[in-house]
């Protein structure tokens, strides 16, 4: 321990902070340029589309007791044969930790089962259940008035709007 006249107090690191900050170069960035970013970035215009869309489907989604993440994981299952985490990861655009941390409420639902794969005992595949399945039966049609209804509000063509999202997704 530092001897008293040495150790710091109160007031001395309230000052320290307060001559940091005031020898601290201020902002170089002009709000014209906040403006500019504001106005014209593509990302924080998706990015608001996608949470305003977000709140919709799960709004929308929410009697069934799913959000419109769940609803695209279950619906990216219902497949012939089940798929792998890693093409269900890559369709979703996600990791495969976030995939099988979304999986975990999924599978205590009784909706999704995660198993290894026979051919592959490192890889896992992923099935939607009965339940699972009778669930996106009943989300189908609350997802399609859903959907219709935001496709109402464009005031494009829904497909253009569809091909520029793939190509940015690329």
């Amino acid at each position: 321990m530092l001897p008293a006249p040495m150790r710091p107090t109160y007031l001395d690191k309230y000052v320290d902070i307060n001559i940091y900050r005031a020898m601290s170069k201020p902002l170089d960035v002009s709000l014209e340029t906040t403006h500019l970013v504001r106005d014209s970035c593509l990302c924080l215009h998706v990015q608001r589309a996608a949470r305003a869309l977000a709140r919709r489907f799960d709004e929308a989604l929410r009697p069934l007791g799913l959000t419109n993440g769940q609803f695209s994981l279950i619906m990216s299952l219902n497949r012939p044969e089940p798929p792998g985490m890693g093409s269900v990861a890559s369709l979703l655009a996600m990791d495969r930790t976030t995939l099988t941390a979304a999986l975990k409420p999924l599978e205590r639902r009784g909706l999704v089962a995660v198993a290894p794969d026979p051919a592959d005992k490192r890889s896992r595949l992923v099935t939607l259940t009965p339940e699972g399945r009778a669930l996106l039966a009943q989300a189908v049609p609350i997802w399609t008035r859903a959907h219709a209804a935001v496709e109402d509000r464009l005031p494009g063509e829904p497909d253009r709007l569809r091909d520029d999202l793939k190509a940015l997704a690329l």
